[in-house]
């Protein structure tokens, strides 16, 4: 497959805006100010009406009376190829690599003019059309396309449904046409609205899957947008959280969601209910896929496992051409509440999992409290109940063993 033209580019967003919505209802404010350097797959998670799509929907160009700057930043390494070495020596590339998408003096970028692709919660495709017509529309529309259609419906897992009318696809098929159209007009950036809140689990781990060789093969950087952390987790290399028309925080995808733990933090910044369940995410090294009982094994440390069900597409013998690679990594994440404390070390339980570890941090709520805990190198989130807390008298710097069942780490690897 030939890639995408600035598959070696470094890009960073630039967010320098403001919009205001106002009715009989509602004041609406979305205010961000950051760079961004967007690297894999950028998350954006919030609560319903935290801006979440209007975002999107700004730097794509589908939002009026917004006044800033958006701009994407490409910087191409200087030893990358050929076409760079060209595009350096014309007059129109020389002074910078900056794609000014909104400026401060009001000008504006028409939403069909910008290089970035927008996928919907709903496909949007061409009804008369089958669906490499729908995608060969695409194409033609890119001038010097380096994309082939054919290697695009390979990659979307639509080779098959080529000839199909739009209209008979299930709706997670759709949503990977209105992805691989996405990906033949060649965008230096992709922005997924929800792509799977309207999908059964079949059609989410379809395209989550397809999402994830994307990534993989075409090095496109990727802007996702969902409710759902557990989505988020498994895809991003970095989130951003928004509330109420605000950046609330931003960084690695695990930090940011063991932030999200501190409920105290997010009280004192007007969030009074939880973003999300408090958890532990993860991302280790795979030991073993299958233990002979069907359990995979993740290395904690140089000394510690973490024992969870195998994924099926491991214990699977058959090949499959839609796979992704299999990673070395696995990521996935175990909620708080499931994790218990013990005092010492237990043998004689049908719990698999126990390790070793020292309390780092105590934070007591009106009837429960969130213990951290150091295990290796890595930071466990344990849920427990003020009583439990009394009666195990849980102190700063204890030696502890979590306790958790292989069931209770979770991944939406699939």
């Amino acid at each position: 497959m030939r890639n995408i033209k600035s598959m070696n580019s470094i890009k960073t967003l630039h967010l320098d805006f403001s919009i205001h919505r106002h009715n009989h209802n509602h004041n609406f404010t979305l205010l961000l100010k950051k760079r961004i350097k967007l690297q894999g797959i950028l998350g954006v998670f919030g609560q319903s009406g935290s801006g979440k799509s209007t975002l999107l929907r700004c730097i794509a160009g589908l939002e009026k009376d917004l006044s800033g700057e958006i701009a994407l930043e490409i910087e191409t390494p200087e030893t990358s190829s050929l076409e760079y070495s060209i595009a350096k020596e014309d007059k129109t590339n020389k002074k910078d690599s900056q794609i000014t998408l909104l400026a401060s003096d009001a000008k504006k970028v028409k939403s069909q003019q910008r290089s970035v692709g927008l996928v919907f919660q709903d496909a949007r495709l061409f009804p008369h059309l089958t669906v490499k017509e729908n995608l060969e529309y695409a194409a033609k529309r890119c001038p010097n396309s380096q994309l082939n259609v054919n290697d695009i419906l390979e990659l979307t897992d639509l080779t098959h449904l080529a000839q199909m009318d739009t209209t008979l696809l299930s709706g997670g098929q759709k949503q990977r046409v209105a992805l691989a159209r996405a990906i033949l007009n060649e965008p230096e950036l992709l922005l997924l609205d929800e792509p799977l809140s309207a999908l059964d689990f079949q059609g989410k781990s379809k395209l989550l899957t397809v999402i994830i060789k994307i990534k993989q093969r075409l090095n496109l950087p990727i802007i996702y947008v969902s409710h759902s952390l557990e989505e988020l987790q498994s895809l991003c290399d970095d989130l951003l959280v928004l509330s109420n028309g605000k950046a609330l925080d931003f960084g690695d995808i695990h930090s940011v969601i063991h932030r999200l733990n501190k409920m105290d933090e997010l009280q004192q910044k007007n969030i009074y209910q939880p973003l999300s369940a408090q958890r532990t995410s993860l991302s280790l090294l795979i030991k073993s896929t299958n233990n002979d009982h069907g359990l995979m094994e993740l290395s904690l440390g140089s000394k510690q496992i973490i024992l969870l069900p195998c994924p099926p597409q491991f214990l699977s013998s058959k090949p499959n051409s839609t796979a992704i690679e299999k990673p070395a990594t696995l990521r996935c994440f175990i909620l708080a509440s499931d994790i218990a404390i013990s005092l010492s070390e237990t043998f004689d339980s049908s719990v698999v999992n126990c390790l070793s570890g020292i309390i780092t941090s105590i934070e007591l709520g009106d009837v429960s409290a969130l213990i951290q805990v150091r295990c290796e190198q890595q930071l466990f989130f344990v849920s427990i109940s003020s009583y439990s807390l009394q009666r195990l008298s849980l102190s700063l710097s204890q030696n502890v063993y979590l306790q958790f069942k292989a069931g209770a780490v979770r991944t939406f690897l699939l």
